[in-house]
Parts: C-alpha cells; sequence; structure tokens
C-alpha cells in the first residue's frame, strides 16, 4: 500500500507509570533513572506492559500501518539499550556538555570493553508481536549517537567507540528480527548535531551495525524534541550523506521545521519516512495539513518511496493530543492515497 504510516517511535507514557513532569524537566536520561518510576519495582515489568498494550491499542485505533511499542519501558530513547551493555558505568556516571546548547548531561562512563552479553529488546519484540498482528517497528539507538552520550575512560577513540558500539548493535538487531520485527530503526539525531565528526566516521559506523542484516533498516534523524528545541533550521547540516548507508530508509522531520524537501531527491535509493506532524503544536492537525505536507515530499519522491510519520518521537505530547495527530495523519495520508489512485 502506498504512503503507509507509522510512528517514530516513542508514545506518551502514562503519568500513572511515570512522572511525566520530572521527565520534562531533565536532559533526557542517558545513564539509568530508575527514580522516574512511580510503580514499585517488584511490579514495573508488569505495569509496562499494560501501558504497552495502551499504546499499542492507540495505534491500532488511529489506524497505524506500522506499529511500535511506543517505548514504553524507556526513560529515554537510547538508555534502555546503551546501559545493559558490558564495559558501561552507570552507577557512577560522568557530565558531558549535552546536545542543547548551556545543558549538561549525564552519561555512562566506558570503563572497559563494550560487549552485549545478552539480548537487550528481543522480549519487547516479542511482546509487541504477540500483541498486534499489524507490521511493526523496534527502535534502538544507532552508533554515532551512542558515542557522544558516553564519556569514554577506555578507548580513547571515538572511532574505536563507535565501532564497538556498532558491533554490540549488530547483535541486537539480528536478534530483533529474529524475534518478529519487520523494521528497526537506529536513532541517529546526533548526526546533525555534529556533522563533521558524522562526516568522518558515522556512516561507516552504520554500515558495521547493519552489516549482516536482512531485514528493513531505517535511520532516524532530527533535529531535537519539540518540547525542548523550539526554533528549527530549515535544512539538515548531514543528510544527502546517508545515500551511501547500508541502510533501506531515512526517516527526517518536514513539518515543524518547514523543511526545503527538494533535498529528499539527493537520497535517490533510500525509502523517505517523512515527519509530517509539528510536535511543536498544541494543537492537532487536520487531515488536510498533512495531505499539504505529504504533497510538498512528491514533487521529489515518488509515492512508491514513502512512509509517512511525524516528526519525531510523541512522548512528551499529552496522549490525547498524540492520538489526535495520529488520526489526522492516517486521515490526511489517506486523502493522497486516493487523489494517487
Amino acid at each position: 500500500m502506498l504512503l503507509q504510516t507509522t510512528l517514530v517511535g516513542s508514545y506518551p507514557q502514562p503519568a500513572w507509570l511515570i512522572d511525566r513532569q520530572r521527565l520534562s524537566d531533565i536532559v533526557p536520561p542517558r545513564a539509568r533513572a530508575s527514580d522516574l518510576w512511580r510503580i514499585d519495582p517488584a511490579r514495573l515489568a508488569q505495569a509496562q506492559d499494560d501501558a504497552t498494550i495502551l499504546a499499542i491499542r492507540d495505534q491500532e485505533r488511529a489506524g497505524i500501518d506500522i506499529v511500535t511499542d511506543g517505548e514504553i519501558r524507556r526513560e529515554s530513547y537510547s538508555n534502555r539499550f546503551a546501559t545493559a551493555l558490558e564495559g558501561m558505568d552507570s552507577d557512577h556516571p560522568a557530565e558531558v556538555p549535552a546536545r542543547t546548547a548551556g545543558r549538561v548531561q549525564i552519561v555512562p562512563r566506558v570503563v572497559g570493553p563494550i560487549r552485549r552479553t545478552h539480548p537487550v529488546q528481543r522480549r519487547d519484540v516479542e511482546f509487541l508481536r504477540a500483541n498486534t498482528d499489524r507490521p511493526i517497528k523496534m527502535t534502538i539507538p544507532g552508533p554515532f549517537t551512542m558515542t557522544q552520550q558516553l564519556f569514554d575512560e577506555h578507548y580513547h577513540d571515538e572511532v574505536a567507540l563507535a565501532m564497538a558500539c556498532a558491533d554490540a548493535l549488530n547483535a541486537e538487531i539480528k536478534d530483533l528480527f529474529a524475534a518478529g520485527a519487520d523494521v528497526v530503526q537506529l536513532d541517529e539525531p546526533f548526526l546533525q548535531a555534529q556533522p563533521e565528526k558524522a562526516g568522518r566516521f558515522g556512516v561507516d559506523a552504520i554500515n558495521r551495525a547493519v552489516a549482516g542484516v536482512t531485514g528493513t533498516t531505517a535511520v532516524h534523524l532530527c533535529f531535537g524534541y519539540a518540547a525542548r528545541v523550539k526554533d528549527k533550521p530549515s535544512g539538515y547540516s548531514f543528510l544527502a550523506e546517508l545515500e551511501r548507508a547500508s541502510v533501506d530508509q531515512i526517516s527526517i522531520e518536514t513539518a515543524q521545521p518547514n523543511l526545503d524537501c527538494s533535498v529528499l531527491a539527493r537520497l535517490p535509493s533510500k525509502t523517505i519516512m517523512l515527519g509530517v506532524l509539528d510536535l511543536g503544536d498544541p494543537t492537532a492537525e487536520t487531515p488536510g495539513t498533512v495531505a499539504a505536507r505529504i504533497r510538498r515530499a512528491l514533487a521529489h519522491v515518488p509515492a512508491e518511496r514513502l512512509v509517512v510519520a511525524p516528526d519525531c518521537g510523541m512522548k512528551y505530547l499529552p496522549r490525547e493530543l498524540a492520538f489526535a495527530k495520529l488520526k489526522a495523519m492516517v486521515d490526511g495520508a489517506a486523502l493522497v492515497r486516493r487523489e494517487l489512485s
């Protein structure tokens, strides 16, 4: 089907599960932040499962084609995987500059060789697969972004660190596909934030992470959560370079930054996951607004290579608003699909 719809990854977590106010007040956690959860540790996993089912059902009710687990079990998009690796010390973290100017982030220290000793998110995929009959996507941090969210006391070489992260990811991604994932997405926001460094080893690290992988893979770029970044540039500092990445899909924002979609022509072999929901807008789009944003991209990318999505993760939105935006997105995609047929 043309113009399939999906989430970038996250969906709002219930306030009974996590302290949403505190989550909004802090930089997305890189180290562990178990104090964010409102549920007793003995019952937390069951509560996260229940909340994940709510996120799945909301996506199905909205009409989403490719469903995620909403990243409900995560304190941030990246720390669930990163802090599970051997060689990371999350109990004695370090402080480094954040992606947003003027802020700092608390990050794990790399104190030894990075190794994946067990599957981290395989059970997440199995649970998602068991609770929907739709195609499913699982998200995971990308190797370049991981290196920017760590304090390295072992490798003393960013390239070596990135490749070690990529090797751990490669084993995990293969397990995610074996568990039933249809799409695995690498989240790489720091490619945009650190374009010169990304030009040196970002694509090579991504290619190492997906080497030998047979399923559909994606890379997500963004300018930052709309809740934190209000003024976004109208163009990416690192995008066309991903044409040489060995992934199938590239996920980008076009709605909030009003992106000049002509740049998409520089990714001729990639499917574009097109961000059409402005998550900084406190009202839901109309289907007509979504349709207009899709048509802008159709001038540069054929419909066969477009997947429709929000700009970024939706975790900071109220659930009612997130659902209304998803429903508008589905209806807007249907409008354009009818025009094309």
